[in-house]
C-alpha cells in the first residue's frame, strides 16, 4: 500500500466560510482515515470483506449520529460538520461511508425523528457508540424505483405484530443488530418497525460476487412470520413520506461524500503527472492531461459550492427534497466522470490496487445508482421545475 500523501483541493478558498468546529471536524476524520482506513481498504475491498476493526474507532471520530443530539450519544452538531465527515470517510471509501450513512440517516435518524422517547434511549445510544450496527429495509427484490408498491407487510395480532416480506440490497445487513422495516400494514399504510436480530423467522443472507462496494457488506432481510413487539412500530410518522425523508439525510451525505472520491482521484491523478515521465518530461506538462486536471478541479469546485449551500439551508431547514436529488445526482456524476478520467491518466497503473482510482471508479457505480437512481433523481428536479411528475 503507497503511503497517504492526500492533500485536499480547496481551489475557491472554501475553508475560508468553515468554522473553527467544522475544520476541527473535517481534520479529524481526515487523519483518522489516513491512519485507520487507507493502510488496509485496498486489501479488504480485494478481499470483498467488510473491516469489522473500524466500527469503534468510526464511533470514537462521531461519525454515527454526527447530527442526533448528545443526550441520545450522537455529537449534536450541525449538517455541514455531517457533510464534511462524510465527504473524509468516503475519500477513504464509499462502503466505509455507506456504513456510516446507513448507520446515521437511515436508522438513527428514523429513530429520532419518528420514533418515541422509550425508542430514542433504547436503541440510539448503542447505535451512537458502535455497540449496536442498523440497517434499513425499504428496496425490495421487485420495488426499487417504486418503493410505494412493497410487499412486505405485518398483521395485528392482538398481543404483536406478525410481519413477512423480504428486503435487499441492504447494506450492513449479514451483521446488523437492528433493522429499520418498512412495511404495510393491513390497511396497505406503510410504517416503520424496529426489527432485532434473534428474533425468530429474521434472516440476514449476504450478497456476494459484488464488483463494487466490495469492502462493504450487503446483504437481504428475510421475514417469515417474525413476531414484532408493538413497542417496536415507529409511532410519530407512517407514509411513503416517512423513508422518504430518511433518504433525503442519506443523500445530503452522499452529496458530500462523492466530493472526497473525486478528490482522492483528483489529488492522485495530479501527483501521478508530475512524477510520471514519457518523452523526456512529465505527463503533467501536455495539453490533455492538463484540459483533464482543470476540467476535474473545476467540476469539484463547482460541487464543493454547490454543497456548502445545501449545508446551509439543511441547517435553516429549507433544503427541499429536490435540491437534495440535484446535489446527489451532479456531484456522484460528477465524481465518477473524474474516477474514469483519472484511471485513463495512470495508464494500466489505473487498474491496479496500488492506486484508489479503479475502487473508486467501481464503488461509485452503486452510489450512482442507490438512494434513488441517476436517471430518477433527473425526472425529480424535472419534476420540480414543472409540476408534471414524468414518473407517475
Amino acid at each position: 500500500m503507497r503511503p497517504d500523501l492526500f492533500e485536499a483541493p480547496d481551489y475557491y478558498l472554501l475553508d475560508e466560510l468553515l468554522t473553527d468546529e467544522h475544520k476541527l471536524v473535517r481534520d479529524a476524520t481526515r487523519d483518522w482515515v489516513k491512519r485507520d482506513v487507507s493502510p488496509i481498504i485496498e486489501d479488504y475491498a480485494q478481499k470483498a470483506e467488510f473491516p469489522t476493526q473500524i466500527v469503534q474507532g468510526l464511533a470514537e471520530i462521531g461519525a454515527f449520529g454526527p447530527y442526533i443530539p448528545t443526550e441520545y450519544g450522537g455529537a449534536g452538531l450541525d449538517q455541514i460538520s455531517y457533510g464534511l465527515m462524510m465527504q473524509e470517510i468516503e475519500r477513504g471509501d464509499s462502503g466505509v461511508r455507506s456504513t456510516c450513512s446507513v448507520q446515521s440517516s437511515l436508522v438513527m435518524y428514523p429513530i429520532y425523528a419518528y420514533g418515541n422517547e422509550e425508542q430514542r434511549q433504547k436503541y440510539l445510544p448503542k447505535l451512537a457508540s458502535g455497540e449496536w450496527l442498523g440497517s434499513f429495509g425499504l428496496t425490495e427484490p421487485n420495488f426499487g424505483s417504486n418503493p410505494g408498491g412493497m410487499v412486505t407487510n405485518f398483521k395485528d395480532m392482538g398481543d404483536h405484530y406478525l410481519l413477512n416480506g423480504a428486503k435487499m440490497w441492504i447494506s450492513n445487513a449479514p451483521f446488523c443488530h437492528v433493522a429499520v422495516v418498512w412495511a404495510k400494514n393491513e390497511e396497505g399504510r406503510i410504517h416503520g418497525l424496529i426489527v432485532e436480530r434473534g428474533m425468530e423467522g429474521f434472516t440476514t443472507p449476504e450478497t456476494h460476487n459484488k464488483w463494487s462496494l466490495r469492502a462493504s457488506a450487503t446483504g437481504e432481510l428475510v421475514f417469515d412470520n417474525v413476531k414484532v413487539p408493538k413497542e417496536n412500530l415507529l409511532p410519530n410518522k407512517s407514509g411513503l413520506g416517512a423513508p422518504l425523508g430518511c433518504l433525503d439525510s442519506a443523500r445530503y451525505g452522499i452529496a458530500w461524500g462523492a466530493i472526497g472520491a473525486a478528490m482522492d482521484c483528483y489529488d492522485t491523478a495530479l501527483r501521478y503527472s508530475k512524477e510520471r515521465v514519457q518523452f523526456d518530461r512529465p505527463i503533467g506538462g501536455f495539453q490533455l492531461q492538463q484540459k483533464k486536471l482543470a476540467e476535474m478541479i473545476t467540476e469539484i469546485t463547482k460541487a464543493q459550492l454547490l454543497t456548502f449551500r445545501l449545508g446551509q439551508l439543511k441547517n435553516e431547514g429549507r433544503a427541499t427534497t429536490a435540491q437534495i436529488s440535484m446535489a446527489k445526482r451532479n456531484n456522484v456524476d460528477m465524481a465518477l466522470t473524474i474516477a474514469r478520467d483519472a484511471r485513463q491518466m495512470l495508464g494500466g497503473m489505473g487498474i491496479t490496487g496500488d492506486y484508489p482510482i479503479m475502487r473508486h471508479m467501481m464503488n461509485l457505480e452503486s452510489v450512482v445508482t442507490y438512494e434513488g437512481t441517476h436517471d430518477i433523481h433527473l425526472l425529480i428536479t424535472g419534476m420540480d421545475v414543472t409540476g408534471i411528475p414524468a414518473f407517475k
